[in-house]
């Protein structure tokens, strides 16, 4: 197998598609101390948690695929701006319940760094476009309540 960055970043990727979805496989190509760091999000997992994202986007929609539209490769460092797509059929969940699936259409803008040392995976960190992805999952903010809150904060 080919070890340079490039491959195993091209490899977690295709291991993500939801026609493929290998979490195994996903995990696989991680150190062993390695880490996954939704950014956006303030979660990072180890271990036999690498692969939870992948599974949830592939709960989420079950078709999902990420079109890569720039690869930059600098060293053992691949950065890579793209798009998740998938259609949403399945739930997501929120603080406030259950999200049924709509069938709405997902293209959620994204950016990933990955750093690669000895033909592994040693951080991998993902910065999606939340506020775009709520959009189109059909949740939309309550500026209203953070409006009254902010003003009895003031008081």
């Amino acid at each position: 197998m080919n070890t340079d960055a490039e491959t195993v970043v091209r490899a977690a990727y295709r291991a993500a598609e939801g026609s493929v979805l290998d979490l195994q496989g996903f995990m696989d190509l991680f150190a062993e101390d390695g880490v996954f760091n939704n950014v956006v999000a303030g979660e990072s997992y180890r271990g036999e948690h690498l692969g939870d994202q992948v599974a949830y986007m592939g709960a989420l929609a079950p078709d999902v695929h990420r079109e890569l539209h720039r690869f930059h490769v600098m060293g053992n460092v691949v950065a890579v701006e793209l798009t998740i797509q998938g259609t949403f059929t399945g739930p997501f969940e929120t603080p406030a319940g259950t999200i049924r699936p709509t069938g709405a259409a997902l293209n959620i803008p994204t950016a990933d760094l990955w750093y690669v040392e000895d033909g592994r995976i040693k951080e991998f960190n993902c910065y999606v476009g939340l506020s775009v992805m709520l959009a189109q999952l059909g949740v939309q903010p309550d500026f209203a309540s953070a409006v009254t809150a902010s003003a009895a904060v003031r008081r």
